[in-house]
């Protein structure tokens, strides 16, 4: 006997189901800290007492060298009205520019709503002056001065005779966008000659994104992957200043393509390169003294640790309150969990484990456009690189473990079936993902129907000339039977061998030479704007979320996304029905985990344009 649960988890278990309905067509992989991981990335040149002394001494009338005339830049004070929100230039690689229109058209549109939300998230301490990258020293320089007592201590003292530009990530960064650089043939000579002249740099900027459209050996040898990131400069307190997203270009054609999850795939790279990546996570910084007017940021260190039972995890105070506040505990230790799937035993990865943080834009999986969330404690983790101030008040809420306590996501809480999200039965299609063809079994007395268009519905049937039902045949369980939209809120079900048939959303339906009923949940299929399962062109990112969507909120935020408040009193029946599905659905997303023995990995899609 299930027992009626509580209004509250009604409420999140209802929201689930409109959130975990329709899954992606196609399984979508994130390679970001395989590609981030081969990718060299140039620091700023760093600040010395001697270049400011130099500075200083410069004779009037005589022209600073090239290195040090980036050292003054670099020093150049914060503009007085930081933080501003954060300005990301896109930049086309002219390799990119055979797209169609069309192509061109989708890029513009998904690029340039991602920025914009981006931008509206996260905001930054201006530099003064246009934005000029670093040219690599070990790629323009044959040999450094090394001896620390000379007035060109670090600086270059030969040029390599075979140097020609940098690149990023396979981009060729135009010159304009490069610091010059000289050679110093004398170790205590201020004399120097210009190897590359300095570009004018991009003005109004703090990131530059290059955004390079191609079919590359990446896209052809992994076709689940439709985009990938890396960051390749920083600045001299650290922060990203200039990365490359590749958009595998054959996900900009065809049916399947999606404006939608192309701006949170470009979301979710964007926010790799400016670093939510486990190859930046010990440069991240405290910077708590400066909002506080008691000076500057200093080295967070260490951030990444295993807790007890092995899972890897951020401890960071801004990460640590998001979770509590998400799992309603007080845990101090209650860091945020990384990937652990494929991941070293010991090591960071650069996304949420999704057992904790399904729906998470940065999770290791990313489900159907509607159900992606810009979270809070992605956002979190934002806020203490000690790079950006974030609008945490923009943070969209997640459902998906929604004041389940500390032990959430846990593999003892997915086995014991100690969480209304996780269900581990093995009877019929709860034990199933009725979505693939693989699940389904030879001899099924139950008439299942397993395949992209299949669900789990709450069913008792058997048929009518059936002459020996199995015991647990007359019980109610949950059973996977296709289904197809025919209008918001109203669809039709399928019986192996049987006609499409009426299952009105909120009662049940009988099918023909079947015993017993079908249960027809109500507000959790056929929702969104595109009625055709599944539905990729999705409705917009609200505005704001909280932990309960029904509490009170701003008049000013658009809150359709959510379904009517339900009853205070349902059935039995309808509860039973909704928890059992509530539970197939939840575990089939989660199951790629080691709750289960599918993998379901996903990222996001691709997008383009130029200037935006």
């Amino acid at each position: 006997m299930v027992l009626p649960p509580s209004p509250r988890l009604w409420v999140g278990m209802l929201v689930v189901m409109v959130v975990l309905v329709d899954l992606p067509r196609v399984v979508q992989k994130c390679i970001f800290d395989v590609v981030q991981a081969q990718a060299r990335v140039v620091p700023a040149a760093p600040i010395s007492q001697t270049n400011v002394q130099l500075l200083k001494n410069n004779p009037p009338g005589r022209r600073a060298s090239v290195t040090q005339r980036r050292s003054l830049r670099n020093m150049a004070p914060p503009t007085p009205d930081s933080p501003q929100p954060i300005r990301i230039r896109t930049w086309i690689p002219a390799e990119s520019n055979n797209l169609s229109e069309a192509e061109k058209e989708r890029m513009a549109a998904a690029v340039e709503e991602a920025v914009r939300k981006v931008s509206s998230l996260l905001s930054v301490s201006r530099a003064a002056g246009p934005l000029l990258l670093s040219r690599d020293v070990n790629k323009y320089c044959k040999f450094l001065w090394r001896n620390s007592s000379t007035a060109n201590y670090n600086r270059c003292g030969r040029a390599n005779k075979n140097y020609r530009s940098e690149t990023c990530l396979d981009v060729t960064i135009p010159n304009a966008h490069l610091a010059g650089c000289d050679i110093y043939p004398e170790a205590d000579s201020l004399l120097s000659t210009e190897l590359r002249r300095e570009g004018a740099g991009l003005p109004d900027t703090d990131f530059l994104l290059y955004l390079n459209v191609q079919a590359t050996d990446k896209c052809r040898a992994e076709p689940n992957v439709l985009a990938y990131a890396v960051h390749c400069q920083t600045d001299t307190h650290g922060r990203p200043v200039a990365g490359v997203v590749v958009l595998c270009r054959d996900r900009l054609t065809g049916a399947a393509y999606s404006h939608q999850a192309t701006v949170q795939t470009v979301i979710h790279e964007l926010f790799h390169a400016l670093g939510f990546s486990k190859d930046l996570f010990h440069t991240w910084t405290d910077c708590s003294s400066r909002s506080q007017g008691n000076g500057g940021c200093s080295p967070r260190g260490k951030v990444t640790h295993s807790d007890g039972s092995g899972q890897m995890r951020i401890y960071t105070p801004s990460v640590i309150s998001a979770l509590q506040r998400l799992l309603a505990s007080t845990d101090p230790q209650l860091g945020g969990p990384l990937e652990n799937l494929d991941v070293p035993l010991g090591k960071a990865s650069s996304h949420w484990e999704s057992r904790v943080l399904q729906g998470s834009v940065m999770a290791a999986v990313l489900g159907d456009p509607t159900t992606v969330r810009i979270d809070p404690v992605t956002l979190a983790a934002l806020q203490d690189t000690g790079w950006y101030s974030v609008d945490m008040s923009r943070a969209q809420g997640l459902v998906w473990g929604d004041g389940e306590g500390s032990m959430f996501g846990s593999l003892s809480n997915c086995q014991n079936k100690s969480s209304s999200f996780f269900c581990s039965a093995v009877d019929l299609g709860n034990g199933s993902e009725c979505w693939k063809e693989e699940s389904g079994r030879e001899e099924d007395w139950s008439d299942e129907m397993f395949g992209f268009h299949s669900r789990c519905f709450f069913s008792n049937l058997t048929r009518q000339n059936q002459s020996e039902v199995p015991s647990s045949g007359s019980s109610v369980e949950g059973r996977c039977y296709r289904h197809r939209c025919t209008g918001p809120n109203r669809y039709q079900i399928q019986v192996s061998g049987t006609e499409w048939a009426d299952c009105p959303a909120g009662d049940t339906v009988k099918i023909k030479g079947y015993r017993g009923l079908v249960h027809c949940p109500d507000r959790r299929l056929c929702l969104y704007d595109d009625i055709t399962p599944p539905s990729y062109e999705s409705t917009t990112f609200p505005a704001s979320a909280t932990s309960d969507p029904y509490e009170a909120v701003s008049s000013a935020q658009d809150w359709s996304w959510l379904p009517p408040r339900p009853p205070a009193e349902l059935t039995a029946a309808s509860v039973l029905g909704l928890t059992v599905a509530v539970c197939v659905l939840a575990a089939a997303v989660v199951c790629y985990r080691k709750c289960c023995s599918c993998r379901v990995r996903i990222h996001a899609v691709p997008e383009h344009h130029t200037d935006v």
